[in-house]
């Protein structure tokens, strides 16, 4: 993921932040920090971790993205329009808001690091909307099975490994490929019988590669 202030020197970066009015907030453990609303705001993930959660009219969950340090977040690009999404955090968090009219001013494109900004925030919507094309790619196979192993391929593909190292609980892993916690755990359990992958805490090898 690329960073939102890529190429802007520190002092660049004040100016910045003061031209955007934005503001730093800081949220305890399992706190909303965004739930549906009407305002357009973008979030920057400073310290901490966060998650994006469905949650359906049957009480099921459903983790729609994970987001660390650096990571972003709004209302728009993050489906928070709808009243079955929240941002969680899971640990203490420390968030950056900017409101989205202050980001289309466009009084501010006489300066070069505003322009870097747009610029670095249009290559991370980007990224973000590659990210959900893959999810769905997941969320799409028929089988636990096939979304386990569309998750794993997924990962090593992008990270260049065949060692996983899980960002969450295997409760969490559920979660984010829509499936049964316990169904789950009994197929990850067939795939370790069947020599497809090992398994030690959240480190996954995979073997079939």
């Amino acid at each position: 993921m690329k960073h939102l202030f890529s190429k802007i020197s520190v002092k660049e970066k004040e100016k910045l932040l003061r031209l955007l009015e934005t503001n730093t907030l800081s949220f305890p453990k399992n706190t909303t920090i965004l739930s549906s609303t009407k305002d357009n705001v973008i979030g920057i993930i400073l310290e901490g971790h966060a998650q994006i959660t469905r949650t359906d009219y049957n009480g099921n969950r459903t983790i729609i993205e994970e987001l660390n340090e650096e990571s972003i977040f709004g209302t728009v690009i993050s489906s928070l329009k709808s009243n079955e999404y929240e941002v969680m955090t899971k640990e203490k968090t420390k968030v950056l808001i900017i409101d989205y009219h202050s980001i289309i001013n466009y009084e501010n494109t006489n300066h070069k690091y505003y322009n870097r900004f747009i610029k670095n925030l249009l290559e991370i919507t980007t990224d973000i909307i590659e990210e959900k094309n893959e999810r769905i790619e997941i969320l799409t196979k028929k089988t636990i099975r096939d979304k386990l192993l569309e998750y794993f391929n997924t990962y090593c593909k992008k990270h260049g490994t065949r060692i996983i190292y899980l960002p969450f609980s295997y409760t969490d892993l559920a979660d984010y490929i829509a499936a049964d916690r316990s169904a789950m755990s009994r197929e990850l359990g067939y795939l370790k019988d069947e020599g497809f992958i090992k398994t030690k805490g959240r480190r996954i090898s995979i073997l079939y590669m």
